[in-house]
């Protein structure tokens, strides 16, 4: 089924050196932009992320330090990045929880600003758990009938998830053909960062999602322990997550 869309959706995969969304780097980006008239742009790069590429990450990707020895980096092709996914929603197999979060991360890196907050967000993968409980691999075969040759190639990933979707709108009548419905529907709970340490609780109010003060509101912890503050910004936390929690912490003050 083709997809309703009211502006550009971006489904993207990455390859990276690991699964640390604040650590690890991106080694392969591939991104197909899929434009409300049907028209597909399709983007697959590899970058030199800037470290070793462990051998357990080669395991998966395939992908050595060999082979992205000349590739560039991620802030040389920041910009064109950005200005490729400008203004597009987003769509991936466990984006949700690890594509977006590192994809954000490599950006702010680079220093290069991109509005990530006014964009939608589909997990495919979310809409699969929901309704099958599959890998891609599997989800692939199940939906499309196909066995996935190359997975953990980006571009192949990418191209699956893509068509995952489309089989998904054929297979469900209720899933409806609208890209804002279909990313509630993939969330798996709103957060305010995107590594889902700071969420929203049920009135919207930005809540710890890990540690101690789990479920408790970030402002109070702030205002009762300073300290806890301090220990975030200088703990190995993802630089959004920082960024948020500054935001909270510099509204509070001016209340």
């Amino acid at each position: 089924m083709k997809l309703k869309l009211k502006r550009p959706i971006i489904f993207f995969d990455l390859e990276t050196t690991g699964v640390d969304t604040s650590r690890d780097r991106i080694v392969e980006i591939s991104m197909i932009k899929v434009m409300p008239d049907g028209e597909e742009i399709t983007r697959t790069r590899r970058l030199n992320p800037g470290m070793h590429i462990p051998e357990e990450a080669t395991a998966v990707h395939g992908i050595t330090d060999d082979d992205v020895k000349d590739c560039p980096s991620f802030a040389q092709v920041a910009k064109s990045l950005a200005q490729f996914v400008a203004g597009c929603d987003f769509g991936g197999f466990n984006s949700n929880r690890f594509d977006l979060p590192v994809l954000v991360e490599e950006f702010m890196r680079a220093g290069v600003e991109v509005d990530f907050k006014r964009r939608r967000f589909v997990d495919v993968q979310n809409i699969f758990h929901k309704k099958e409980q599959r890998t891609l691999v599997a989800a692939y075969k199940f939906y499309c009938d196909r066995d996935l040759d190359d997975a953990h190639s980006a571009e192949a990933d990418t191209r699956a998830t893509y068509e995952v979707l489309q089989a998904q709108l054929d297979r469900y009548d209720d899933l409806e053909n609208d890209i804002d419905a279909l990313a509630e529907f993939s969330a798996r709970g709103e957060s305010a960062d995107y590594a889902g340490r700071i969420l929203y609780d049920e009135h919207g109010v930005e809540v710890f999602g890990f540690g101690k003060h789990r479920g408790r509101s970030v402002a109070e912890v702030f205002a009762a322990e300073p300290s806890y503050y301090a220990w975030m910004m200088n703990g190995d936390f993802p630089l959004y997550t920082k960024k948020v929690i500054t935001e909270i912490r510099m509204r509070e003050k001016t209340k």
